[in-house]
């Protein structure tokens, strides 16, 4: 089970401190950041916000002070002084805004993904529809494997990441039923081109790599998918990403949480 630095939840209207709830399956939606370094920076932070902002629209929950708010929480409780490396997750529904802050764990090279047939719900948005998936990650040792989420035979993402998939020296990704982080939109914008294209359960065995992308994990290599004998060939893209997720690490800018 994850140990967690911190854990308060707020009423959304006025800010006041209420008995911390974390929202999840309840109708909202939530984002979790990578925090780290000190002075702190979160990667991708207005990634997160514009997302966020995004899919509560989506779900009917409207104010117009809530980035100013979000900033207002993550500078009133985190410690200016503290070198982090943890997930900050901040959820919201009509009623409450909850923060959370645990440590983030490093994946592991011999990383194996578990198959298991399960969609979330509305997948294009980051909502809070997770419970089940959560009773399969609170089984697990995260920084070894996570789950991979299939619907009508096809692989969409994992639990808590995006899914990449090399063959041919090419990448590919699903069509849809899955929600684009921001990880995976920092991606777009540095490979040229990324085929989406069905990823059969069937067809995993023609591919050389499986690359998980996210801001939990950051950029992780699947070692095998047990379930249907798959093995990684190489480590050729994964080696490549992960440049590049260390140069938007290294050039990533300090957060202001006082805007």
């Amino acid at each position: 089970m994850a140990t967690y630095l911190l854990k308060k939840s707020f009423q959304l209207k006025d800010l006041k401190e209420t008995k911390f709830k974390d929202l999840w399956g309840d109708h909202g939606v939530f984002t979790t950041m990578w925090i780290f370094g000190k002075p702190s920076k979160i990667l991708f932070f207005e990634s997160h916000i514009r997302n966020l902002i995004k899919s509560l629209k989506t779900y009917g929950i409207t104010k117009k002070s809530i980035k100013k708010d979000i900033l207002k929480l993550i500078n009133k409780n985190l410690t200016k002084n503290k070198k982090y490396n943890h997930l900050l997750r901040v959820a919201l529904n009509k009623k409450i805004i909850s923060i959370s802050l645990r440590k983030r764990i490093k994946p592991k090279l011999n990383f194996d993904l578990k198959l298991v047939n399960l969609k979330r719900e509305k997948p294009q948005y980051k909502n809070l529809k997770y419970k089940k998936i959560l009773s399969y990650l609170s089984k697990m040792d995260n920084s070894r494997s996570d789950i991979g989420l299939v619907s009508n035979k096809k692989l969409l993402e994992t639990g808590t990441s995006n899914l990449f998939f090399v063959k041919d020296n090419k990448f590919f990704t699903p069509k849809k039923d899955y929600y684009q982080g921001n990880t995976f939109k920092y991606f777009k914008t540095k490979i040229k081109r990324i085929i989406k294209k069905d990823i059969f359960v069937k067809e995993l065995n023609t591919y050389d790599e499986i690359i998980l992308i996210g801001s939990g994990k950051g950029v992780a290599s699947v070692k095998t998918i047990k379930d249907i004998n798959w093995k990684r060939k190489n480590l050729n893209k994964f080696n490549i990403l992960t440049k590049y997720y260390n140069s938007a690490i290294k050039n990533s800018n300090l957060t202001n949480f006082n805007q």
